[in-house]
């Protein structure tokens, strides 16, 4: 099928690569030349595992092309996906900016009887409101209809779960819409959970806040852990067993972030106060997770540390490992407040270096410093203390003694639990964790 995505982030670009994989016609479009360039040239513009080989086998056999000439490219399209963000307002809402101006530009290009798809995660109802704008102000005589189609994508493995999705969950109010999005996703070969465009826009909330609540039950609970002598690790394998609870999403650390749980939350919680419902469970979430990411910052100075003058190694900057992304991460909510009191922070990431040096350039920063370096042992030389903020592999097979034999003084305080206590404790590092 000739198809056309709009935006080209983590949701339009994985979305029209794959669906390029197998077999439709796809046409990318992003109102930034310079990134079109650079997709041109065979290079992705975020990293994220086995896209790059993809948009390069696919431009190469002409399945997928870039461009800023919407026009063109929603002119004869037979569905157009809608990708681009939906930020969050400072009140907590959804913004919808970058939707209704894509939805503008469709209804003046098509001229022929197309489907949009939502693709973007937007407030329940909004499918209905675009497609009332599309109708209003269309410039040509055609048929369109509104679909939601959700993504269920996390960073770090978008495209595994766009081609082995659990399920594909589509949105539509007309029979021959649903045959549309079937016929997109046919060769998929997943199911397809075939709802209302409520439903759907409901369950893109629902699913992502769920898991948020998870995490932040499992942060909590490893908070009391150490209150109560428990250790979490065990507790959550315990947990585990359960098949109404499953292994999934039980390791504690300093905070969910990214693209999707942090204003996803937030933007649930905004519709259910407009509506007059207060939702007590997200709620409690949003609340638990604001300062998780910063426990181990609160850790630090519950122990009277001190960091004026402290050289600080920060190992791992993006909100996770498989990913660039420093939307929410933890490290931007603890590298200010280093900074702020003085510390000279050494930091390491294998590929977030680049984004992060964007907020904080190497040098001079508030009253203390940063520098970056190329490894994890680098960052660990003539330290005085290390925090731990992403699980990369290059940070989890560390050894005691990388700790013990290059920092000054070995104090560890690990965010993402990637060592036993014991074994850190007998090496001589005193060491700090979450939950144990």
């Amino acid at each position: 099928m000739k198809i056309a995505v709009a935006g080209t982030g983590y949701v339009g670009l994985v979305t029209g690569t794959c669906l390029a994989e197998v077999g439709h016609s796809v046409t990318c479009v992003d109102v930034d030349e310079k990134k079109i360039k650079i997709m041109e040239s065979g290079i992705s513009p975020i990293y994220e595992e086995g896209l790059q080989d993809l948009m390069q086998k696919n431009y190469a056999s002409g399945h997928i092309r870039y461009t800023t000439d919407y026009q063109s490219a929603y002119k004869n399209a037979e569905v157009i996906f809608i990708g681009v963000g939906t930020p969050e307002m400072p009140d907590g809402s959804c913004n919808l900016s970058y939707v209704k101006a894509v939805v503008e530009q469709i209804a003046a290009s098509i001229e022929r009887d197309c489907l949009v798809v939502v693709k973007s995660t937007v407030p329940i109802g909004t499918n209905e409101k675009i497609e009332k704008m599309l109708k209003d102000n269309l410039k040509h005589d055609v048929h369109v209809e509104v679909a939601s189609n959700p993504e269920f994508l996390a960073q770090g493995t978008a495209v595994r779960d766009t081609l082995n999705a659990s399920r594909i969950v589509i949105g539509t109010e007309s029979k021959k819409a649903e045959e549309t999005l079937k016929k997109v996703y046919a060769n998929f070969g997943v199911p397809i959970v075939s709802v209302n465009r409520r439903s759907a826009e409901m369950i893109k909330y629902a699913s992502n806040d769920f898991l948020a609540l998870k995490i932040s039950y499992m942060n909590d609970l490893a908070n009391l852990c150490e209150l109560v002598g428990a250790d979490v690790k065990d507790v959550a394998h315990g947990m585990s067993f359960d098949a109404r609870i499953g292994d999934r999403f039980l390791n504690p650390g300093i905070g969910y972030g990214g693209s999707c749980f942090p204003k996803d939350t937030k933007a649930l919680k905004s519709l259910a106060a407009d509506l007059g419902y207060d939702l007590k469970t997200v709620s409690a979430a949003i609340e638990v997770n604001a300062l998780q990411q910063k426990r181990l910052y609160t850790k630090a100075k519950a122990a009277g540390v001190d960091f004026k003058g402290l050289k600080v190694a920060v190992l791992g900057l993006a909100f996770k490992a498989g990913t660039d992304d420093l939307r929410e991460a933890s490290s931007l909510k603890h590298v200010p407040l280093f900074l702020e009191e003085g510390a000279n922070i050494v930091a390491f990431d294998p590929v977030a270096r680049k984004n992060f040096e964007r907020f904080y350039p190497e040098g001079d920063n508030l009253n203390g410093s940063i520098k970056y370096v190329d490894t994890a042992v680098e960052a660990l030389k003539d330290a005085d203390i290390c925090f731990i903020m992403t699980e990369w592999s290059e940070i989890k097979k560390l050894k005691a003694e990388d700790f013990t034999g290059n920092m000054k003084s070995a104090v560890v305080y690990d965010g993402r639990n990637l060592y036993e206590p014991e074994d850190m404790k007998n090496a001589g590092i005193e060491y700090y964790c979450i939950g144990r």
